[in-house]
């Protein structure tokens, strides 16, 4: 193997790819005397390509004969036509396969015991001085998640399968002391999903006692799940706010693996509903592809179909954000998904889409929203720019506290108007 072989068998997802395009980027390397970059490159391309189906780069590589170069330019211009091959598929909808073609992904977790030193409590780990952000602090009832999502965030700040209880989380949280003169508003859906475990490890009733004797605080489940069984039958407080992630049954099916069903989450939380609860719904990410806005306007038409605007106090919406070690995570699966295949722009900071696709999806979604809704129901956009927010909604807030004190009350006069 000469050495321009042997450093492209050393990028970090030449291994994930097919036998034949692993042969094929061997013989292209040696013989164009690629560099360093270029073979990073062309196996990101390659493995991207491979992901979302469709041609392969083997397919898509240019045809040197129709290269009225030579030498140093030929190569260039190779690469820049791989890289404009690339932008052009992110630049189109994407369209997924019948459903019955989904990929079948195992999300299998292990999940252990370990002696944490400390109560995992902060502040929203996705923050950012950019964006304009409800102050959310999030509580790690558990690290890691069981679930598949093609695009999870989750999978950059923890290790691999490992799933990890703290085995004095019950009586850390009963340590805690809060002041009882401030409503706190906290969130367990950071670093893993609020309620697919259920009680395994007696974190669901720690977080059950945790708010019974915290009654001002606004405690926060989110979920993909509908294991609701033993959070209804626990009697817990009604200070506990479910929440439930939606998506089209389209992107559930592809991207979304290992959770619940649209029908399976919604029938979730009209149990829990009808158990005195209140419930909320986010609508993130909101992904752009072909038939998005049929799509999106039928899930939010079952919805309200199945609600009332008394039972229900929130609705998000936010989108597909990246940091560039989530997006390596992501490719590291090298699962068949179309996550990555989307114009990605600065996004304060991060990758995401250009503004005019983000106006859209927002815009699309709230207005499929009867005005009723809009009257009493809290809406807001989860990690966006403040600049979103008045073409969307016709409002903004000024400041990150102008921010949160409005959503807690919200959520106090649909909670608890004694909260």
């Amino acid at each position: 193997m000469t050495s321009l072989q042997s450093s492209i068998a050393d990028q970090p997802f030449y291994l994930l790819l097919r036998p034949e395009t692993r042969d094929f980027l061997r013989e292209q390397a040696s013989a164009l005397r690629l560099s360093l970059q270029d073979c990073r490159q062309s196996c990101e391309i390659a493995l991207d390509l491979q992901m979302w189906g469709g041609d392969s780069i083997i397919d898509v590589w240019p045809d040197e004969h129709c290269l009225n170069v030579t030498g140093k330019a030929r190569k260039q211009l190779i690469m820049q036509q791989l890289r404009s091959t690339r932008d052009s598929l992110q630049a189109n909808l994407n369209q997924y396969p019948d459903d019955s073609a989904a990929a079948k992904i195992s999300a299998a977790a292990i999940p252990r015991a370990i002696e944490k030193e400390s109560l995992g409590l902060g502040r929203c780990p996705v923050a950012s001085p950019r964006t304009l952000c409800c102050n959310l602090q999030t509580l790690d009832a558990v690290d890691n998640c069981g679930y598949g999502c093609s695009y999870c965030s989750i999978q950059s700040f923890f290790d691999g399968k490992q799933i990890s209880f703290d085995k004095g989380f019950a009586d850390k949280l009963k340590n805690l002391k809060l002041d009882p003169d401030k409503t706190y508003h906290i969130g367990t859906g950071q670093s893993s999903d609020s309620l697919m475990w259920g009680n395994s490890h007696g974190v669901l009733d720690a977080v059950i006692d945790f708010a019974r004797a915290n009654q001002n605080v606004i405690l926060e489940l989110k979920t993909k799940s509908a294991n609701v069984k033993h959070l209804i039958r626990s009697d817990a407080p009604k200070n506990i706010l479910c929440t439930w992630s939606l998506n089209t049954p389209t992107l559930i099916t592809h991207e979304e693996h290992g959770t619940a069903t649209l029908d399976k989450r919604l029938a979730a939380a009209r149990q829990v509903a009808d158990a005195g609860f209140t419930v909320g719904f986010h609508f993130h990410p909101i992904i752009h592809y072909d038939n998005w806005a049929e799509d999106y306007s039928a899930v939010v038409n079952l919805l309200t179909a199945q609600f009332t605007t008394d039972e229900v106090a929130l609705v998000s919406m936010g989108t597909l954000t990246y940091i560039k070690s989530v997006m390596k995570e992501i490719r590291k699966k090298a699962i068949p998904s179309q996550i990555l295949k989307m114009p990605l722009v600065d996004a304060d900071g991060k990758l995401s889409y250009p503004d005019d696709i983000k106006l859209s999806l927002f815009t699309h979604v709230y207005n499929s929203f009867p005005d009723s809704w809009k009257e009493k129901v809290f809406y807001y956009l989860c990690m966006e720019n403040q600049r979103f927010w008045k073409p969307v909604f016709g409002f903004e807030y000024e400041s990150n506290i102008e921010f949160e004190s409005a959503m807690k009350n919200a959520y106090k006069a649909k909670i608890n108007p004694f909260l």
